[in-house]
């Protein structure tokens, strides 16, 4: 049974922006934080965004000001709003449900001209 399932990536210019949306199973996303992560190539997965269930958000240093991380809890889903991408954000991002360790299959990012 598929309890995470993220969709929004692809390719984008340079300055460019992406939406990323992560749905899960309400029994999931009723009583967890929810999180993204990404990974490069060659590199270590790494936090990116976190939204609890009360609406509190927290960022890495490297996209505050440029993404943003949303929640409807009518439909059980998550967003990423990424704004002026830049190579750098090149990854595969995963969403993450904090109360039961879940995690989705990932969505690629690449941003390149």
């Amino acid at each position: 049974q598929v309890q995470i399932v993220e969709s929004g990536g692809g390719l984008v210019q340079p300055g460019g922006s992406l939406r990323l949306s992560c749905a899960a199973t309400r029994s999931i996303f009723s009583t967890s934080f929810m999180a993204w992560h990404r990974q490069a190539p060659g590199k270590q997965r790494e936090f990116v965004a976190v939204i609890t269930s009360d609406g509190w958000t927290n960022y890495t240093d490297s996209v505050k000001g440029r993404f943003t991380i949303s929640r409807d809890n009518a439909k059980n889903t998550i967003y990423l709003q990424m704004n002026s991408l830049e190579p750098e954000d090149t990854a595969v991002y995963y969403c993450y449900a904090g109360a039961t360790h879940t995690w989705g299959q990932g969505t690629q990012v690449t941003v390149s001209s």
